[in-house]
Parts: C-alpha cells; structure tokens; sequence
C-alpha cells in the first residue's frame, strides 16, 4: 500500500521549475492531444487532391480516413492501459515517436498502399499518445481549480481539433498542395517532444503483470466494432463485411468480458462500469463524438454543393467554430464555478442541440452572417462539453487508473463519431441523389439532445462527487 501510495504521489509531482514549467507541460501536452484530434479530420477537404495526386480509387481513397479511424479507435484502450502499468511519459514519447514518423511516411507516400499503411500506423500513434498525455495532465493537475483551468485549457485545444483540421486541409492543399498536411506534423511532433522532456518528469512504472489476453480480446474488438460501423455507412449495413466486422466485434467485445472476470490483473477492471459519474460521462462522450463528426462531415458538404463556397472558402468561415470551441472549453471552468458543475454540464449539450436546431434548415441561400448565429453556438456547446464531460469522467479517478479512465473517455469519442457518421449517412441518404442535409443537421441535433437528457439524470444529481471537476 505504501508503495503504491508513494507512486502515485511521484506521478502526480509538479515538474521541476514551478507553475511556469507546469505550464509549458500543460501547453505540450495540449498540442499533442491537438495533432491526434487534428489529424483525423485534415484530410477530409484534401481527398479529391489525394485522390488525383495518387491515382486512387474510391475504396483507397475512403481508407485514407478509415485506416486511421480504426487504428485509433481499437488501440485507445490498450494505450490507456500501457501509461499506467509503464512510465507514462515513456509511452507518451513512444507514440509521438511513431506518429510523427508515420506522419513523414504519408507525406513521401508514393502511392495509395503506402498513404494507407501510413494512416494505419499514425493511428495507433495516436492511441498510444492522447491517453497517456490526458493521465499526465490529471497527474500534474492533482484536484481543485488547477486541475479544472488545465482541463479547460485541454478541452478548448482538443473540441478545436476537429474543425482546425478542416480549416488547415484545405488553405495547405489549396496552397502547398496536399503532402504538407503530414508535413506540419513533422516539426509539431519534434517540438512537443522536446517540451515532454524538459517539462515533464518521469513517472515510475506501476509494475506487475500485463492482461494480453485482454489487451488482444479489447483491441481486436474495438477495432472491428469501428470497422463495421465505417463500413455500414459505406457497403451497406447488411454487406457481408459489415456483418462479419460487426459480428467479430461482440463475440471478441463478449470474449474480453470473460477474459476480465478472470484475470488477477485485468486490463479494464470491470468494477469501473459500476460507477455512475464515468458511464455517464461516457455515455454524453458517445452522443457528443458523434455530432461532432457527423457534422464535420456534413457541413463542407452543405457549403460546397447548396451554398457554392471552394474548399478554401469553406474552411476559413469555419474559423468562428473553431475560435469558439477553444473558448467555451477556456471559459468552461468559470462557467461551472458560477452556476454549478450539474448545470454547467448541462449547458454544453443544450447549447449545442439550440445551435442545430437553428442550421438544421439548411438554407440554400444563406450567407457568411446567416451562418454565423448557428457556429458560434455550435463552437461554444462542444467547446464547454468536451470539458464538463472530462471533469465527469475524471472525478474521483485514482492515480493509478488514469490512463484507463483517459482510454475510456477517448475511445468512447471515437466510436460516438464512427456511430455517429454511420447513422447519419444512413438517414440523410438516398441510393443516387445527394444528402438530405437537412434530416444530416437535425439528427446531429437529436444525438445533442440525447446528451442533454443523459446530463439530467437523477444517478448525477444525487452523487456529491461530481462536484470534484468545478474547481471549487
């Protein structure tokens, strides 16, 4: 016990220097939580240039963004799991080392097999770096208004992410042409690294055994269960690959669940889903991940096809998204000093289910002005989300399962998303004619209000605990 005690106590320590070093830890890891989020989204505006530079098909072509879709979301939990039983910073080196590696193998890519390959590999990348990077943050920030400014600061830079991507994917394809959005990693990843390393100290590794009976169980899962809701929207939900994928995914998801129950140090203890706060907080992630992607997707559609905009217009009046995003998730923790952590997470979902409602028309004669209402409030609702619904999560959290609770909450937002995309392609589309955007919007609007109704659940009015993330 003391031993335990004591590593958590090392792991939580400040680093070296005081509050301006704890800062530059804080931006660091910030930044590399923005390149994962980033980086599933850039391409998306940069794919017909893609597809013209390599000669792809539309099968190549959708593996570009799928590839790393299904990396990321099946290896989040095992990349949880490994910055807790391992040195978290270690593993956070580990994988940055790998996603700015494979991020030069994309922009050298010769070929669609070698973008692919390269894809897949950022992927987990990715898996590996982003939960490792969060379990530090909540290290750092043990409790109280330190840790509910960090979380601010962690939201607002990652809810930017998504709409960053689209707005750097299109100036940088249009303009340096489509390698440079792998390039910028490059020296991104160079310079966080070298921040990680004089800013951040490292932590002892908890020791002990590690589940890879598990850790393949979940993993093969996860990654299957993404496969196929990708591949629903695309072959069909009754294409026998999508029901194979789909099918494989519950009997590994099933065969994980054994595992656990079994095993003398699980991966996942399943006394964690006995929680209210965290499956809550991750049931609002699902419904959350998936209106934000859904709607990235959609919206560069709705510009383009109804209102006429190129690929660089698009991108830069999506600029008020992506200012307010990061500054809801920077006000977010006053917001909860001043009305309540219940209201404020609340306030998130409700913003952002008023914000879709009003796009939902999908006015083919709107202007810059008419569109302006509906994204700030769609920026300030997932902006203020992302943070409440991380504090939630993160409540009461012990040290030694910060990476596990940070794994959770990130491949709870990456399947919401593939679920998300899925369900609204399957709602909005018609065999040979484009989207209905408007049924694409109000579904967005649906799964938001779905999150507002799971904030008010009595389980979280009664648990004094959710009051650990307002900073009070």
């Amino acid at each position: 016990m003391t031993a335990r005690v004591l590593a958590g106590e090392a792991a939580a320590a400040p680093p070296a220097g005081g509050p301006a070093r704890q800062g530059w830890a804080l931006a660091g890891l910030a930044t590399a939580q923005f390149m994962v989020i980033l980086d599933s989204s850039i391409v998306n505006v940069a794919l017909p240039s893609i597809r013209r530079g390599l000669d792809l098909g539309p099968a190549g072509l959708s593996w570009v963004v799928d590839g790393y879709l299904v990396a990321f979301a099946g290896l989040l939990l095992l990349g949880g799991r490994l910055a807790d039983v391992f040195r978290r910073r270690a593993v956070l080196l580990g994988g940055l080392a790998l996603f700015t590696a494979a991020s030069a193998v994309c922009a050298l890519a010769p070929d669609g097999p070698v973008l692919v390959g390269g894809r897949v590999v950022q992927g987990a990348g990715g898996a590996v770096m982003a939960p490792a990077a969060l379990s530090i943050v909540m290290t750092l920030f043990p409790d109280g208004h330190a840790r509910s400014r960090a979380l601010g600061v962690w939201g607002g830079v990652s809810g930017a992410g998504g709409i960053a991507g689209v707005l750097l994917g299109g100036v940088l394809s249009q303009t340096l042409g489509w390698p440079w959005i792998f390039v910028i990693n490059v020296p991104v990843g160079l310079a966080v690294g070298a921040v990680v390393l004089t800013a951040v100290r490292p932590s002892p590794a908890a020791g002990g055994g590690f589940d890879l009976a598990g850790a393949v169980t979940v993993t093969l899962a996860m990654a299957a269960l993404a496969y196929g809701l990708v591949s629903g929207s695309g072959a069909g939900w009754c294409a026998p690959v999508t029901l194979t994928a789909l099918t494989a995914g519950v009997l590994a998801l099933a065969a994980f669940v054994a595992v656990e129950r079994r095993a003398s140090r699980p991966l996942v203890p399943l006394t964690v889903f006995t929680r209210p706060r965290l499956v809550i907080a991750n049931a609002i992630m699902l419904m959350t991940g998936a209106v934000t992607v859904g709607l990235f997707y959609f919206l560069p559609q709705y510009q383009q096809t109804l209102l006429g905009m190129t690929p660089l217009e698009t991108s830069l009046t999506q600029l008020p998204i992506a200012l307010t995003i990061t500054a809801g998730g920077l006000l977010a923790p006053r917001v909860a000093a001043t009305a309540g952590p219940r209201a404020a997470l609340a306030a998130g979902p409700a913003v952002l289910t008023v914000g879709l409602a009003w796009l939902a028309p999908a006015d083919p004669h709107a202007g810059l002005l008419r569109l302006l209402g509906p994204f700030l409030l769609v920026g300030a609702g997932v902006g203020t989300a992302f943070v409440h619904i991380t504090s939630l999560a993160v409540a009461g959290a012990a040290t030694e399962e910060t990476g596990l609770v940070s794994g959770l909450v990130n491949t709870t937002r990456q399947m919401g998303g593939a679920l998300g995309l899925a369900t609204l392609v399957a709602v909005s589309t018609r065999p040979g004619r484009l989207p209905d955007l408007s049924v694409a919007f109000l579904g967005a609007g649906v799964f938001a209000a779905t999150g507002l109704l799971l904030s008010l659940l009595p389980a979280l009015q009664q648990d004094p605990d959710v009051t650990a993330g307002s900073g009070r």
